[in-house]
């Protein structure tokens, strides 16, 4: 995990005067150009785009001749095929989403179910040692198996997967986090994580999982692994993928809670820095179809032929069977689990930031320890699972028990464990099961006395620390769950507290009690409320979710910020916030702009642009035209390094300095400037160009954004932020506001926005609000 560094931003790169080939010199900067020195030392900053690893996403449509060429070129039956082809993509997103979701949910219940079957068993044998053996030795296989996925096949498949799906939808392209590997690991490594008695969930991975099935649809494939389709080159574009994986994210939270409006409303609220209400039609269809699939597969496990314990991952924790009657002491209970779950929730996101970041500098050292650290943990994990149940006293069983008390052969709210015949052991009921029943156990209603105080109060505890030292660790992990987890636990606690005065079941307490977690944790609304009333079945607990929420968030926000923000930060990835920071309006445009500023020339040398692409790291180069192609100079567009190298490649060249648009289009198409997928982009070695050819000349008109967005140099650093994230941008342009001076002042970009870069250069307006 790298941390973001100033010195690594889009916009410059830093590299010693000395070491620039005088050729560069010579015929790249022949204009007059500033030169502006940083920080006294003999660097310069070079304006551009992209010499961090972590680049940006091209979500603007260009407008150039070739563009609109091709346009004009589409038949009615193409346009036609390209709208039936994002519905179409959507339907299979959320087929594919919706059949991944079912095989994870079958592939846990039945690979846990074995593991604790096997245990149960040895434990009714009174083979004690035997039994935890066999426990801790399946999950350690488990555990290993998927540390060694992460850490050998995919390392961008680790962790929740939200935070890198919401960092693209902003704009950020990090690297494979869509890749095809990552989906493998994605799958299979969440399988073996959860089925290994990890306190993390699947369902932040499903997001993830959804969002990458849902970019190898949109990208046409994959080169690499030769799974390409041509039909499919409409969507090879940054912005078409982002509605599909706008799309796929929703998908995967409906399939991991069976929750298809919540879905919807995750992408909105969380997700997606960008939204219309044309994808918002295209994501309900993608959430419903996943909950249609769902819903089949319910009816066929509910008939036996799911394995194990097939039906329990994909029932909802229903708890509509409680009557939902609240009187003053309830709100004033509302209130409390409210408070606690936005202290409890802020200390969780510093705790987790605190852990993430002594892994980073463990993981670091090698796939060896980080398979090591998974190994440790997961140890850890057995003891506290298999050892803690000990330290419970044996219940006995309810006469009125609507399952069978004790459990020994199915999954339930009754472990025998160490406990004689007719009693249950209420620690193990929590520990040794699936955190899905687990959940289950704690939301279930009219058992009241179920669970000891003290037995709450313990597996709160340990679920609480296990899920902030297991999150970060190299497995696929969802945050979800353990958070349910621990909510409802201390929810639960909370209603046995204010049993004699309350009138609301225990069960529901602890869905108060997860409510008010995730919204300290979190800090999603509207979203969490909806996920929650659709995972539970009771709508009739809709004001008292509402409010919990709301205070919860209110709570948490003022101690710091949300988990997947505080993620994204510490990934280091520049990710544009929906607010600019305070001391922006005290800052104008042409603050943070640093020079000298590479451009181009409306017909340029053939030479000048390969030195360019090969000196400098920019994606983003301004078009100046010049007499005799202009009266003035004056800024003709945007030209993207993607373009150039693909014009470059088709050796449209002229020996004499002159327009040759007509030229370029026979040669090139629009489809030539598809972007690449998962395989090799087209690189700069790549290009065969021979040392006659340097001299030669290429019109860079048809191919140059012709409306780049552009900002005066005096508008307002927060308000041209605010632009910037709400078009999508990834070069903006800043003009003079007088004239006879050049036409371009020089390109913002993400990382010129980020508070590393402004404090760097300003360290004193962190005081000014």
């Amino acid at each position: 995990m790298q941390k973001f560094d100033s010195s690594m931003m889009d916009f410059e790169e830093r590299v010693d005067i000395d070491d620039f080939e005088s050729e560069v010199m010579e015929r790249i900067y022949s204009k007059p150009l500033l030169i502006k020195r940083v920080n006294t030392t003999s660097q310069i900053a070079i304006v551009g785009a992209n010499v961090c690893p972590v680049e940006s996403l091209d979500y603007e449509v260009p407008e150039n001749e070739l563009v609109n060429e091709d346009w004009r070129s589409r038949r009615t039956v193409q346009i036609f095929q390209y709208i039936l082809l994002k519905w179409a993509f959507a339907l299979i997103i959320g087929l594919s989403t919706g059949l991944v979701g079912i095989f994870n949910n079958i592939a846990v219940e039945n690979i846990a179910g074995f593991k604790l079957l096997l245990t149960t068993e040895l434990m009714l044998k009174h083979k004690y040692y035997k039994a935890f053996a066999a426990y801790a030795g399946c999950n350690l296989g488990l555990a290993t198996s998927a540390a060694a996925l992460c850490a050998f096949i995919a390392p961008a498949a680790a962790g929740s997967g939200i935070p890198e799906v919401k960092a693209y939808l902003n704009g950020v392209d990090a690297y494979s986090i869509l890749a095809p590997s990552t989906l493998f690991v994605k799958i299979f490594g969440s399988i073996f994580g959860v089925a290994a008695g990890f306190v993390v969930g699947k369902e932040g991975p499903m997001v993830h999982t959804g969002s990458c099935i849902a970019s190898l649809i949109g990208q046409g494939g994959s080169r690499k692994y030769h799974l390409t389709w041509r039909w499919l080159r409409y969507f090879k574009n940054d912005r078409d993928r982002r509605d599909l994986i706008t799309c796929g994210a929703a998908a995967g939270v409906a399939a991991a809670f069976r929750a298809p409006v919540g879905g919807v409303l995750f992408a909105l609220e969380e997700a997606a820095s960008w939204w219309r209400s044309a994808l918002l039609w295209r994501t309900f269809f993608t959430t419903a179809v996943v909950a249609i699939v769902l819903r089949g597969f319910i009816q066929l496990c509910s008939t036996g032929t799911c394995g194990l314990f097939g039906e329990g991952g994909l029932i909802m924790y229903d708890i509509s069977a409680a009557k939902v009657v609240y009187s003053t002491p309830d709100i004033l209970a509302v209130i409390l689990l409210g408070v606690i779950g936005g202290i409890l929730g802020s200390l969780y996101n510093y705790l987790v930031d605190k852990v993430l970041r002594t892994y980073s500098i463990i993981n670091e050292r090698g796939a060896a320890v980080k398979i090591l650290l998974v190994i440790m943990i997961s140890l850890l994990t057995s003891i506290c699972s298999y050892g803690l149940p000990w330290l419970a006293t044996c219940i006995p069983c309810p006469a009125d028990a609507s399952t069978s008390c004790p459990n020994t052969d199915v999954s339930g709210n009754y472990k025998s464990f160490q406990c004689p015949p007719g009693h249950y052991n209420d620690l193990a009921s929590l520990f040794l099961n699936t955190n899905d029943d687990a959940i289950r156990n704690l939301l279930s209603t009219n058992t009241v006395k179920e669970f000891h105080i003290s037995s709450l109060f313990i597996f709160f505890v340990a679920v609480y620390c296990l899920g902030i030292i297991t999150y970060g660790i190299a497995i696929p992990s969802g945050l979800f769950i353990p958070v349910i987890l621990a909510g409802s636990c201390y929810g639960r606690l909370v209603g046995r507290l204010f049993e004699p005065i309350s009138k609301l079941d225990v069960g529901l307490f602890s869905l108060l009690g997860a409510a008010s977690f995730l919204g300290g944790t979190m800090r999603m609304t509207v979203s969490l409320c909806v996920i929650l009333l659709e995972l539970t079945n009771d709508l009739l607990m809709l004001p008292l979710v509402m409010l919990v929420l709301l205070i919860s968030k209110t709570m948490g926000d003022m101690f710091n910020k949300g988990v997947y923000d505080q993620i994204v930060k510490l990934k280091g990835l520049p990710y544009m916030e929906a607010h600019p920071e305070p001391y922006m309006k005290h800052l104008i445009a042409r603050d943070v702009v640093t020079g000298p500023l590479i451009t181009f020339s409306g017909v340029e040398k053939v030479g000048n642009i390969l030195l360019a692409l090969k000196n400098t790291g920019h994606n983003g180069f301004p078009v100046i035209d010049e007499p005799p192609f202009s009266d003035a100079p004056e800024l003709c567009g945007l030209v993207l390094r993607s373009q150039l190298l693909v014009l470059l490649k088709g050796k449209a060249f002229s020996k004499d300095r002159v327009l040759a648009g007509n030229k370029v289009l026979r040669k090139i198409s629009e489809l030539d400037f598809a972007k690449a997928g998962s395989g090799k982009g087209l690189k700069l070695e790549d290009l065969d160009i021979q040392e006659e050819e340097w001299d030669m000349y290429v019109d860079l008109h048809p191919i140059a954004n012709t409306s780049p967005y552009t900002v005066v140099e005096t508008m307002s650093l927060a308000k041209a932020a605010v632009l910037f994230r709400e078009l999508g941008l990834r070069h903006m342009c800043v003009v003079p506001k007088s004239q006879g001076r050049p036409p371009i002042v020089g390109i913002l970009t993400r990382h010129d926005f980020q508070p590393e870069h402004i404090l760097g250069l300003y360290p004193h307006v962190r005081f000014q609000q």
